[in-house]
C-alpha cells in the first residue's frame, strides 16, 4: 500500500447515474413504505412529494459545490473548508456513522426477504453472508464496484418500471384479475384520501426522509468520476424524476391495487400485494428484486463509508492508517474497518430481530438529517465567500437561492421535532447527543 496513490477516476456517467439510484432506492421504499402507509394512508403520496422537493434543494446545494470543487470528500471537505475543522470532523464522522447504521438496516431487511422463501434460516446468518459478499466487492477497484452497482441498481429500476406498467394493466384492464379492472376506489374508499388527517402526513415525514437517505452519495463519487462537470449535474437533476417515478408512482400503484389499511409491516408490501393479485410467480420475482435492491443500497453505503474515512484521514480528522490505498486504488483499510462495525447488525439480528429495523432507521434518520443540514449551511457559506462576479460564474446554482435553502433547513428541523412524538423513534434523540458528545471529546483530544 502507498500514501502516494490517489483514488482512480474510473466511474463513467452511467455508473454515476445508477449509483445515485442505488443509494436511495432500498429498504426505505420496499420495506419501510409499509410503516409510512399505515401512518398517512394514500396521502403518503403528498408526503413523498414535499420531501422530494426538499431533497432536490439539498442535492442542488451539494451539486453547486461539487461541480465547482469535485473532491471525493464531498461535503465533509467543504464543511472543513468553509465552516471550520470541527465542522469537517463532525460531518465526516457522522456521515460514516450514518452509512454504518443504514448498512445495518439494509442487511437486516435482506434477512426478512430471504425468510419469505426460507423461514427457517435465522436473520443473522443472512446478514453475515451479505456483509462478507459486499465487503469483497468493495475491496476490488472502483470500476468493478461501479459495474456491480450498475447492474444491481438496473435490476430494481427495470423491476419498478415493470411493476408500474403491470399495475396499470391490472387497474385499467383487469390483467390477472379475471379481466375485471380494479379502478381507483382504494385511494378514497377506506377512510378517505387523508384517513389519519394532517397529523398522519406530518408523522410520516420522518420515515419518508429516511427513505431518501443515500441520494447525497452522488457527491462522494465526484472524486472518482471521469467527467464530474457533466455527470454530477445530470444525476442531481434527475433526482426529481426518480422520486416521481420510483416513489410516488410505485406507491400510488400499490395503494390503488390494495387497500392501504390492509398493508402490513411483515415483509415488503410489494411482495404482499402481488402475491394477493394472483399472478403466478410475481411475488417471487419481486422478492428477488427487493433483495437486490437492499444489496445495491448496502453496496453503495460501504463504498461511501470507506471513502469518507479515507478523506477524514487526508484532512487530519481521522487516523492516518486510513490514508493508504491498495494497489488498485481502493481505501481497503477504511472498508474493512466499516465492515467490522457492521458486525453489530449481525448481533442485533440475533438478539432482537423483530425491532432492529425501526431502531436502526430512527438513528439513521438523525444522522442523515445532520449531514443534509451541514450541506445546506455549508452552501450558504460557500456562496457568501464568493464575490458578486464569482457567484455569477457558478455553473450549477441552487434555484431560488437563498430562500429555498432556508426553507429546506426549516423543514429538516421540523422532522427532528416530529421524531419526539413517535415512541419508537425517540431512541434516536437520545443516541444523537451521545454521539455528538463523543465526537466533541474526540476532536478535543485530537487537537491536543
Amino acid at each position: 500500500m502507498s500514501e502516494n496513490k490517489k483514488l482512480q477516476r474510473g466511474l463513467s456517467n452511467r455508473h454515476i447515474q445508477l449509483i445515485a439510484l442505488g443509494g436511495s432506492i432500498g429498504v426505505g421504499l420496499f420495506y419501510g413504505s409499509s410503516a409510512t402507509i399505515q401512518m398517512a394512508g394514500p396521502s403518503i403520496l403528498l408526503a413523498y412529494l414535499v420531501g422530494g422537493l426538499v431533497i432536490f434543494t439539498i442535492m442542488r446545494a451539494l451539486g453547486e459545490m461539487a461541480v465547482e470543487e469535485p473532491v471525493s470528500g464531498s461535503f465533509s471537505t467543504y464543511a472543513n473548508r468553509y465552516l471550520g475543522p470541527f465542522a469537517g470532523y463532525l460531518t465526516g464522522w457522522t456521515y460514516w456513522f450514518m452509512w454504518i447504521v443504514v448498512g445495518m438496516a439494509e442487511i437486516t431487511v435482506v434477512g426478512v426477504y430471504v425468510n419469505y422463501w426460507f423461514p427457517d434460516i435465522p436473520q443473522w446468518v443472512t446478514a453475515l453472508a451479505v456483509l462478507i459478499l459486499i465487503t469483497i466487492v468493495n475491496l476490488a477497484n472502483v470500476k468493478a464496484f461501479g459495474e456491480f452497482e450498475f447492474w444491481f441498481a438496473m435490476i430494481k429500476v427495470v423491476a419498478i418500471i415493470g411493476m408500474i406498467i403491470l399495475g396499470l394493466g391490472i387497474i385499467f384492464f383487469g390483467i390477472g384479475n379475471e379481466g375485471q379492472p380494479i379502478g381507483f376506489d382504494n385511494l378514497w374508499s377506506h377512510g378517505g384520501f387523508v384517513p389519519n388527517g394532517f397529523e398522519g402526513i406530518l408523522m410520516s415525514l420522518v420515515l419518508v426522509m429516511f427513505s431518501f437517505g443515500g441520494v447525497e452519495l452522488v457527491g462522494i463519487t465526484a472524486g472518482e468520476a471521469k467527467d464530474p462537470q457533466k455527470s454530477i449535474p445530470s444525476a442531481i437533476n434527475n433526482v426529481v424524476w426518480r422520486i416521481l417515478i420510483f416513489y410516488i408512482g410505485a406507491l400510488g400503484i400499490m395503494m390503488i391495487l390494495y387497500p392501504w389499511d390492509e398493508v402490513g409491516s411483515n415483509g415488503s408490501p410489494f411482495v404482499l400485494i402481488f402475491d394477493n393479485v394472483g399472478i403466478p410467480g410475481a411475488a417471487h420475482i419481486i422478492n428477488f428484486v427487493v433483495i437486490t435492491a437492499a444489496l445495491s443500497a448496502f453496496n453503495s453505503g460501504l463504498f461511501g463509508s470507506g471513502r469518507m474515512l479515507y478523506n477524514l484521514s487526508l484532512q487530519n480528522n481521522g487516523p492516518k492508517i486510513f490514508k493508504t490505498l491498495s494497489k488498485n486504488g481502493s481505501p481497503r483499510r477504511g472498508i474493512l474497518f466499516s465492515s467490522l462495525f457492521l458486525l453489530v447488525a449481525v448481533v442485533l439480528n440475533y438478539i432482537v430481530p423483530e425491532k432492529v429495523f425501526l431502531y436502526i432507521s430512527a438513528v439513521a434518520t438523525v444522522a442523515v438529517i445532520t449531514s443534509w443540514t451541514i450541506i445546506l449551511i455549508t452552501q450558504l457559506k460557500f456562496r457568501k465567500s464568493k464575490t458578486k462576479r464569482e457567484a455569477e460564474k457558478i455553473k450549477f446554482k441552487v434555484p431560488f437561492y437563498p430562500l429555498s435553502t432556508y426553507l429546506a433547513l426549516m423543514f429538516l428541523a421540523l422532522v427532528i421535532v416530529l421524531m419526539a412524538f413517535i415512541p419508537d423513534m425517540r431512541i434516536a434523540l437520545f443516541v444523537a447527543p451521545v454521539w455528538f458528545f463523543i465526537l466533541y471529546i474526540g476532536y478535543k483530544m485530537k487537537i491536543k
